[in-house]
């Protein structure tokens, strides 16, 4: 009785391998599939800007400074050297209420364009206040774009850490 038991056990055994094939199949599937839709996607380049001291400062900044109350201003500063800049930048904007000129959003690529006289190197700088909705400057930048204004920054503070 013994030996009858015995035989059937050795019939039952289990099977220790994993079949690979539908594996194999699914992966070369994907492996197609990939390749197909690889050069229908679209990569886009952006042209992110690198951080550091430009080699010469441009002669002239048009700053553009957004408020909090949604007035716009306009300023065309003359730079024959760096220092200049630094020190427009770094003064309040208090002090410099009587150098800026009040525009409309509608009137605003007209008069950066003005003040550009027709360089378009002319480097236009939106200061946006921090407590202005992001979309507010991204439509003034979007406005001075299609304008024809085709050097336009976004100024910011750096964090003293």
């Amino acid at each position: 009785m013994a030996a009858l038991a015995h035989r059937s056990r050795s019939k039952r055994r289990t099977m220790n391998e994993i079949n690979m094939v539908p594996f194999i199949d699914v992966m070369l599937v994907l492996l197609i599939i990939f390749m197909v839709t690889a050069p229908l996607i679209s990569t886009s380049v952006i042209d992110v800007p690198s951080v550091g001291k430009a080699a010469n400062a441009p002669d002239q900044v048009i700053r553009v400074e957004l408020r909090a109350d949604h007035r716009i201003f306009i300023r065309s500063l003359d730079t024959p050297n760096s220092s200049a800049v630094k020190q427009a930048t770094s003064a309040k904007a208090q002090d410099l209420n009587t150098e800026f000129e009040e525009v409309s959003k509608s009137s605003l690529a007209d008069k950066a364009l003005q003040f550009q006289n027709g360089n378009g190197n002319t480097p236009v700088v939106i200061f946006g206040d921090k407590a202005l909705a992001y979309e507010e400057v991204i439509k003034v930048l979007d406005l001075l774009q299609k304008a024809g204004v085709q050097r336009v920054g976004l100024s910011v503070q750096l964090m003293n850490d």
